[in-house]
């Protein structure tokens, strides 16, 4: 079935509607109170949904610094020229308009679980009876040799939307002639979109149009990679020899880098690169972190309403979450958010709880209406998200089924950013 917006919201709605009952209210006040941190996929979309089905019976207020929020699924589309900056961008005014959240555009800094409340970088504090924090990635410190976030304007990561996407892509266009273009891969898990090999795709699109005896070199510290025989094909049928991709078992994950001579050195041999694009290990945006719900790099949740570990009154949706089985993709937070907003909703009003169910598609453009995608549906136990089935595109499609299959990304987007943003 061809997913677009109007499939894409009407199924998304009909699978979270839910039945009120009485609100059973928080102690010591009035309505039940959620603060939400993070208004990306799986911020914005909780708090839409709670805000939007509990009908003014939750307050609802969701915390994100930034007044436009540029997404990062589709940023690689504006690298290779099928986009627009300003198409990415999306605001908050009718989640506040509509639906009666209270946007505050400030950095939650510390959360007190005793006292229930997250301090913001303005000093306000804010009580909650429930909290769902969804901050994306952070990086792992070290995790590339000669990197640092101090460098990511010589060597941008491009892995938060926006400015960084902006200084990628300049980066690019103004290589030599014949220049070379680094990439350093992440390990698993990582956040994907923005995919590292759709990324690939895109830049050499560019450069075979502008730059088309440029080079582009790969360092990988996995010995394979998601949809990898898709992306190969397609590299060979479209830019013949532009890209060299150098896996583990040629040293790819032993590497470091020099952004002030800009160099890249990998297993040994050093090579003089013109842009370079460094996206390190990740692990949980900070405020998971300080809120004492991570473990390790990420904050292990329970399947059935996304809800930490280490308290029930806390959820943590998206990249940040260690769930399972779902890659780390803006469709699965999106999908996360309903199941929680749907828990949450009902632990706080008494409203219909149903099952948690869950899927994810990650979309794929490889040349101009070439594209391919991943996708499975999902399922709670008492261990995980399980995977439940799944699907991918086949090597050698016709030309006919990769353009639908890209034109079905663009419906998604389009589905999408609505369940998002109102």
């Amino acid at each position: 079935m061809k997913l677009n917006r109007r499939i894409f919201m009407g199924t998304s709605a009909a699978a979270m509607a839910s039945l009120s009952s009485p609100a059973v209210l928080a102690d010591g006040h009035g309505k039940p109170r959620v603060v939400v941190v993070g208004g990306g996929a799986g911020g914005a979309t909780v708090a839409k949904y709670l805000a939007k089905d509990s009908k003014g019976e939750i307050d609802v207020t969701l915390v994100e610094p930034t007044r436009t929020y540029f997404t990062c699924f589709f940023s690689n589309l504006y690298l290779g020229g099928f986009k627009d900056i300003d198409d990415l961008g999306h605001t908050y005014g009718t989640l506040a308009a509509k639906y009666g959240i209270n946007v505050v555009h400030d950095w939650a800094v510390d959360v007190d679980r005793d006292s229930k409340t997250v301090t913001l970088a303005g000093g306000s504090k804010l009580p909650y009876d429930k909290l769902v924090l969804s901050p994306g990635i952070d990086f792992v410190e070290g995790a590339v040799e000669g990197w640092s976030v101090a460098a990511q304007n010589a060597m941008p990561h491009a892995y938060k939307g926006g400015s960084q996407t902006e200084l990628l892509k300049a980066q690019v266009m103004a290589m030599p002639e014949g220049g070379t273009f680094a990439m350093v891969a992440p390990p698993n898990p990582y956040r994907c979109p923005p995919g590292p090999y759709e990324r690939i795709s895109m830049v050499a699109h560019v450069l075979k149009a502008n730059n088309p005896t440029a080079k582009i070199i790969v360092a990988d510290p996995k010995d394979k990679f998601s949809k990898q025989a898709l992306f190969q094909e397609g590299w060979a049928n479209h830019y013949a020899g532009m890209v060299d991709w150098i896996g583990s078992d040629f040293g790819g994950g032993n590497v470091s880098v020099d952004p002030n001579a800009m160099t890249i050195t990998i297993d040994g041999e050093e090579t003089k690169v013109d842009a370079c694009n460094v996206i390190p290990a990740m692990k949980a945006g900070r405020i998971a972190e300080l809120a004492g719900v991570t473990d390790g790099n990420w904050a292990p949740v329970n399947a059935a309403d996304m809800s930490t570990k280490a308290d029930a009154d806390v959820y943590v949706l998206g990249d940040a979450s260690q769930q399972g089985d779902m890659p780390k993709s803006g469709f699965s937070a999106n999908s996360q958010a309903k199941v929680c907003a749907n828990a949450v909703r009902g632990a706080l009003t008494g409203s219909k709880v149903f099952p948690a169910k869950f899927s994810n598609t990650c979309w794929s453009l490889i040349d101009t209406d070439d594209g391919v995608k991943v996708g499975a549906t999902y399922e709670a136990t008492d261990e995980k998200i399980a995977k439940v089935d799944g699907f991918i595109s086949a090597t050698g499609e016709d030309s006919a089924t990769r353009k639908a299959t890209y034109e079905e990304s663009e419906g998604w987007y389009a589905g999408i950013t609505a369940d998002m943003f109102g």
